[in-house]
Parts: structure tokens; sequence; C-alpha cells
């Protein structure tokens, strides 16, 4: 018994040691070890995509930050084109039917307050009756039949005015096109 369990010990040796050998011989066969110059070429390689990577995620971050700082203020210029209006209306009603002491005060303030908003970047959209309607700044409010030729599916009136705050819409003109 004895006998067989030292012959099955050897039979199993004999074959690790053959699958071992096997497994050497086939990776050299397969894979041969790369040279230092391509480990170089392949590092540097490497190298260069990540440097340039870097470089694209510096470009990208420096330019969200404009964009940030360009347009922070944003939602602050929405709510005071509210008060634009109101400026804006008040002025016609009080040229109606005011005291002109008054009228002049009164513009006085509005330009006061438009111009700071314009040093802020804002922007008024110059609309006018005949222009051609452009979905990328006008939103139509509604269609009437056109008073004449020239003017079918163009602005025949505006009733609120657009603006942009460094060349970005942030309030559509909205207008009456004809048809």
């Amino acid at each position: 018994m004895m006998e067989n369990q030292d012959i099955n010990e050897e039979s199993i040796n004999n074959q690790e040691e053959n699958n071992v050998q096997n497994d050497a011989t086939s990776q050299d066969n397969v894979t041969a070890a790369p040279s230092p110059e391509e480990l170089l070429a392949e590092e540097k390689d490497r190298y260069i995509r990540l440097y340039a990577e870097f470089e694209n995620y510096k470009k990208r971050t420096s330019k969200e930050k404009m964009e940030f700082f360009q347009y922070a203020n944003q939602e602050m210029m929405v709510s005071m084109l509210g008060v634009l209006d109101d400026f804006e209306r008040a002025l016609k009603e009080i040229a109606k039917n005011g005291n002109p002491a008054d009228l002049q005060g009164v513009e006085l303030i509005y330009q006061k307050f438009k111009n700071k908003l314009t040093e802020k970047g804002l922007q008024t959209m110059e609309v006018k009756a005949g222009d051609s309607f452009n979905v990328d700044f006008h939103e139509a409010i509604t269609q009437i039949p056109a008073p004449s030729e020239d003017l079918k599916g163009k602005i025949v009136d505006v009733i609120e005015t657009g603006y942009t705050l460094n060349d970005k819409v942030i309030r559509f003109a909205k207008v009456v096109t004809g048809n």
C-alpha cells in the first residue's frame, strides 16, 4: 500500500513539474518582455494624454467660472424687469395727464435705474413693427389679420419689451404677428 502511495505522489509531482514547464514555455511564446524603449514610449504617451486631459479640464473650468460670473445676477435682473416695466407705464400715464415737473423727476429716476442695469450687462431688444418674426428672440402672443400685405408673417405690434443679459435672452419680446 505504501508503495502505491509513493508511486502516486511521484506521478503527481512529475505532472506538476511538466505543467510549470509548459506554462513557462507558453508564456515565452505568447508574449515577449517589452523593451525599455517600448516601455518609455508607452509611459510618454500616457503622460501626453494625461497632460492634454488636464489642459482641457483647466480650460473647461475657467470657461464655466466666467459664465457663472457673467450670469450670476440673471435671477436678480429678471426680477428687476417688472420694476422697469412699471416705470415705463408710469411715465406714459404721467405724460398723458400729469405735471411736467413730476414727469421730469420720474424720468430722471427711470434713466438712472436703467443705466445701472445696463452697466451690469442688461440690453433692450430693439423690436419694431415690420420686423421679421424670429423665434430665437420673439414670443408670439397672438396673430391678427395683417393690416397690409407687407406685414404678413411679420411683427405688427410689440406688447412687452425683450431683454438680453450679456447676449443671452432673459426675456423674449412679446409680439403680435400678422397672418
